[in-house]
Order: structure tokens, then sequence, then C-alpha cells
């Protein structure tokens, strides 16, 4: 390490000598050739880019300024432009200070510059104060808002670009289709595409439709732009199979991937990788292998792209060997097949497989991702390891990911399944830019926690914002509303779902609803609010209505219940066990026998409860009535010391009660 940057010192001194001699040299013939200069620093200019050295810049910056070329337009804007790819903001504002006569390069490079630097209120400044705007600067504003998500500012630039003198450019439409989420806005500028005559001659415009119909989930608009294009390619295709699949039409876009097969269009490593994710998520195996040995054949194996998306086919299928067979075929790793791995674990519980496997990347300096360390922090939680969490969190700091919003958001998940939710809470103070996931994340953590009050208190400042909830908001503030009591509250906010947000009540808002009317004790409304649901109700919202039922000890409900469950079918053994249980306690046998052996023929068996205690970083999984573990008489002997400490202190607590009783009587 210390020999690599000896060399590159080295380079740097001997490019500085080269410089030196060079401006000695140019200077003595400034006279001579005044006009060619200019195109010789800026070839220097060139090379400097290339090399990214910023040092090697501002030598050549220097010796303009000593010879009083600095305030030459042509190489003040280069010094510009160079400033604003390699140094800093301050640097382009002295340089663009140091010209006198401005042009529109001028103008827009400074443009550039702040939006690429993030600072689109002074961008915003530079465009409206611009002598001339052309649409180079337009693009650059419509650009600038669309990187930071700000859709309504993008329409509304674009809106005043078509009201001016100034056409739009294919690359100018390719930036508004890419950040529109309407429907309406889409249909809107696909008119004004056909209307400028570029739809159907400019082959990345139709593919930018293509792809933002899908996106909207528009399949037959994306369909008909498809048929209408005069020439087609690889992106085409790939862009209509893509958007098939996102629109849910997963067979549509294996048919669609066939039918370019039989048109004579190569596919790609992308359409490759695409195709075999379709078949995964679609869980069909058969189809997957039959797109792997296309793979084989085309030689498409090598790449890491379709080797990841391959693994993930045999993961998502329950066929976790084969998915750690091929990983173990692979002779060069790096971090997207390592997290495709990782992932699979994780995804079958096997967490320790997951942790390992991470260790090894680590040794093997492969470079964890944000999406390495999002998915070994769900690892990490599912067995609630706190303390390997907080050492996730350490290399997060090291490497310089605690802003990144994946990590950020998968760290506060982990604390909050910890129950180190205030831990969470610091992490979001501290992020910089808050997108919906982050709230969404730590406002399920204090609904996960009992952590009513602050919940509310969150949801109160996520409106404040300026941000919409969605759905996964408004499940977990009626969450949080059904932990911690708060039925008023809670029914408030399901009414004005729709009203009031826009979201439709699905089946986890009706399920919070019924846990929380259920813990109130209001089973009859909680039962009326089942039967009027406009959905099916699921197992989880009659299992909520049952056990309510069991505590409050309604047996007349719990049984109408149990037996609408017995007709659905549902493979859950709660209501055969409710029912054996009720038909018991009424000596009613032939019932019981009944219900067991419906149980027995429909192969419905009983879930077993288990536990799991965290020591020496050992995680230890007791089930339900487990006797055959190797320490069980220990296990069993410190427990019935604990009891007998707890039987001890609570008389002594007793006996303290009653004399402070008798001593206020007295």
């Amino acid at each position: 390490m210390i020999g690599h940057f000896r060399t590159l010192e080295n380079k740097i001194i001997s490019s500085l000598i080269l410089s030196k001699n060079l401006f000695s040299n140019i200077s003595q013939k400034i006279s001579q050739d005044s006009e060619t200069l200019p195109y010789f620093y800026s070839s220097l200019i060139d090379h400097y880019l290339q090399l990214k050295s910023l040092l090697l810049a501002k030598v050549i910056h220097a010796q303009l300024i000593k010879i009083g070329f600095n305030r030459h337009t042509f190489l003040g804007n280069r010094f510009l432009d160079l400033y604003s790819k390699l140094g800093t903001l301050n640097d382009a504002l002295q340089v663009f200070d140091d010209i006198p006569n401005k042009n529109s390069f001028t103008w827009n490079i400074l443009l550039m510059a702040f939006v690429k630097f993030g600072h689109l209120d002074n961008a915003k400044n530079v465009f409206y104060n611009m002598p001339n705007r052309d649409v180079v600067s337009w693009n650059s504003m419509i650009s600038g808002y669309a990187s930071k998500g700000l859709v309504e500012s993008v329409l509304g630039v674009f809106s005043e670009m078509q009201r001016g003198v100034v056409e739009p450019t294919p690359f100018t439409f390719s930036i508004v289709m890419s950040c529109v989420w309407s429907s309406q806005h889409a249909k809107e500028i696909h008119g004004n595409i056909i209307r400028s005559g570029l739809c159907l001659s400019n082959i990345v415009l139709g593919n930018t439709l293509i792809n933002m119909y899908g996106r909207l989930g528009l399949v037959e608009h994306a369909f008909s732009v498809f048929l209408m294009m005069e020439e087609l390619d690889v992106i085409s295709w790939n862009s209509l199979i893509l958007g098939c699949d996102k629109s849910g039409f997963g067979d549509l876009a294996l048919d669609q991937f066939c039918l370019m097969l039989s048109n004579g269009y190569s596919p790609d490593h992308f359409t490759m990788s695409m195709v075999i994710s379709i078949c995964s998520n679609l869980g069909c195996l058969v189809k997957g292998k039959q797109v792997f040995a296309l793979c084989i054949k085309m030689g498409f194996l090598s790449n890491s792209i379709v080797l990841s998306a391959t693994i993930d086919l045999f993961s998502k299928c329950n066929k976790v060997d084969d998915s750690v067979r091929l990983f173990t075929e692979v002779h060069r790793w790096n971090s997207t097949v390592c997290n495709t791995m990782i992932s699979s674990y994780a995804r079958h519980g096997l967490a320790e497989e997951a942790l390992q496997l991470f260790v090894l990347t680590l040794r093997e300096d492969v470079r964890p991702t944000e999406f390495t360390l999002s998915a070994i922090l769900s690892s990490a939680s599912f067995f609630f390891l706190a303390e390997l969490g907080t050492q996730i969190h350490a290399l997060v700091l090291k490497i310089g990911l605690e802003f990144d919003t994946i990590v950020a958001c998968s760290l506060m998940d982990m604390y909050a399944k910890s129950g180190l939710v205030d831990s969470g809470m610091k992490i979001f103070l501290n992020m910089g830019i808050r997108d919906l996931v982050s709230w969404n994340t730590m406002l399920m953590g204090f609904a996960q926690n009992g952590r009513g009050v602050e919940a509310l208190t969150l949801f109160e400042e996520l409106i404040m914002s300026g941000l919409s909830p969605d759905r996964i908001t408004l499940a977990g503030i009626l969450l949080a509303c059904s932990n911690g009591g708060f039925c008023d509250e809670g029914m408030r906010i399901f009414s004005s779902m729709l009203d009031k947000y826009r979201v439709i009540p699905l089946v986890e808002h009706y399920a919070c609803m019924v846990e929380m009317m259920c813990r109130a004790g209001k089973l009859t409304k909680a039962m009326e609010m089942i039967e009027t649901m406009p959905h099916e109700p699921s197992a989880l919202v009659w299992g909520l209505l049952l056990r309510a039922c069991g505590i409050h000890g309604d047996i007349t409900v719990m049984e109408r219940v149990a037996e609408r469950m017995l007709e659905l079918e549902l493979q859950s053994s709660l209501p055969y066990l409710v029912l054996a249980r009720i038909y018991g306690i009424k000596g009613r046998w032939e019932s019981v026998a009944r219900v067991r052996k419906a149980m027995k023929d429909r192969g419905v068996k009983k879930a077993r409860g288990c536990s799991w205690i965290e020591i020496k970083n050992r995680v230890f999984v007791c089930n339900a009535n487990h006797m055959l573990h190797c320490e069980s008489k220990h296990i069993h002997a410190i427990l019935a010391l604990m009891f007998q400490d707890i039987s001890i202190e609570g008389c002594v607590h007793r006996e303290h009660d009653e004399v402070t009783k008798d001593g206020w009587e007295e």
C-alpha cells in the first residue's frame, strides 16, 4: 500500500514538473501564438479531467491567472466545467465571477453545477436570471427537480417550457416521463409527443413510452406504442416484458419473451435475468430451468446479474440446496452474487448460514453494499440478536453508509424488533432526507413496541411534513392505536382513510380494527365489522376474534367464529382446538370426535410454541414441553429457584402493603 502511494506521488511530481516546463515554454510564445494557446490549455484540461486530478487542474489554473488568461470566456467555461465535476461549488463560483463576458454556455454550466450539488433554490434563481434560456437550460432545470423526486415542479417547468419559444427535445420528454406517476399526466405527455411528430420516428422515445406505461400498469397503452413503432430493438422488447411483469401479467411477459425469440431478436443479459426473475415471482421452476439452460447455451452464465437471478429462482422455489450448489461453482465472488445468496439464506430462516457467508465476504474483500447490509440485518433481527446488530451498525459507520436510506431503515427495523426502539429513533432523527419508507419503518417500530403515544406524535409530524401516508403508514398507526388502547383515535383515522388520505382500507387495516375492538371488549362490533368487510376475512382476522372470545369467555360467539373458520377450510389448528374444548365443556363428545377427525383428514397439525434465549452469542431454542434438552435438569432447577424467590418476594410485598394499610387506618 505504501509503495502504491509513493508511485502515485512520483507520477504527480513528474506531471507537475512537466506542466511547469510546458508553462515556461508557452509563456515565451504567448505573443507569437496567442490564438492557438486557448486550445492547447483546453487539451490539458481534457487530459486532467480523464486523470481526475484536481491538483494538476489548479496548477494550470494558477498559471492562467498569472498570464491573464483566466478572464478568457472559452477557457473560463472549461474551468467552470472542470471544477463543477472535480472541485467544489465555491471553486466554480469563483471562476464564474472571473469571466467578464458570459455566454449561454457559462450560465448553463453554472446551472448544472448547482443542480449537481443539490442547491435547487440557487439553480432556480440562476435559471430565471439567465439572459437567454435554451433547451439545455430547461432540461437541466427539469432533470434537477426529477433527481429529487419533485414531480409537481418537473411538470410545472415542463408546462412553462411548452408555453415558450423553446421546443422540447426527446431528452426532455424522457426526463419528464421517468418521474410521472399519474395515468392522466402520462397520456397528456404522450399527446404532446404525437403533436411534435417524434413518437414513431425516435426509438429511444418509444422505448421510454413503453416503460412509462408499463410502470403505471397501463399495459394496453404500452402494447399500442410497441405496435406503432417503426423500428424495434432489444430494449423495446425488454421494456414491454418488464411492463407486463410490473403490471401483474407474468405469463403474458413470458409469452412476449417467446415472441421475441421467434421474431429473431437476440436477448441480452438483462432480458435473461428479467425473465428468470419473472419465473421466480410466478414460482414456475420448470420454465425457469428452461431459461437457465438457454443462458448456459448463450454463454450468459458468467454474468453476475443472470447468475444472481438464477440463485434467487431456486431459493424462491424452495430449492435452496440448488442455490447453494450454484453459488459454490462461482469462481469469483462479487457483491451482487453474495447479496443474493445471503438473502436466500435469510428467506429460509437460515440466519446462521447468512451470517457466516457475510463474514466470508468480508474476508474476501468483497465490499458490502446497502443491499448486503439490509439482508444481513434482517437475519440478525430474525433471532433478535441486538449485540450482533450493533456490530453491523459499527461496520456501517466505518464504511460510510449510515446516510443510505436502505441501510438506515434496516437498522431502525432491527433495533425495533430487538426492543431498542429509542436507538432506531436516533438513526431516524439523523437522517438527512426522510422518505415515506423511513417514516413507515419508525412508525411501525413504535407500534410493535406498544409506544402508541410516540406513534401518534410521529404520525402527526409525517402529515405536517407534506408527505401523503400510504396503506403501510395507516396500518402502522392503526396497529399502534390497537396496542396502545386508543380506540376512539383509531376509529377516527380508519373512518377518514378514503376521504382524507385516498387509501382504500384493505384486509390488514380491518385486522387492526378487529383487534382494537377485541382488546376493548367490543366483540359484537368486531363481528359486525368482519361480516361487512368488502374483502374475504383472512385466518388472522378470524383468529383475533376467536382469541378475544376465549379471553372474555363468550362461548356463543366463539362457537360461531370457529365453525365459520372450519367452513373456510383454513389451514389453522386454532378453530379445531377451540371447538373441541367447547364441545368437551358441554359434554358433546361425539362433536369432539368429529372435530378431531376433520382435523386429521384435512392434514391440519397443531402448531407448537417455542421460545429462545441468547447466551454468549448462542441462541437456544426450546419447544413446548421440551424435556429432552441436554441441560433440561439444570434449567428446571434454576426455574424452580426463581419461582421460589418470586413467591417469597411476593409475600414480603403483601406483608408490607398490609402494614402500610394498617398504619393509614390508624
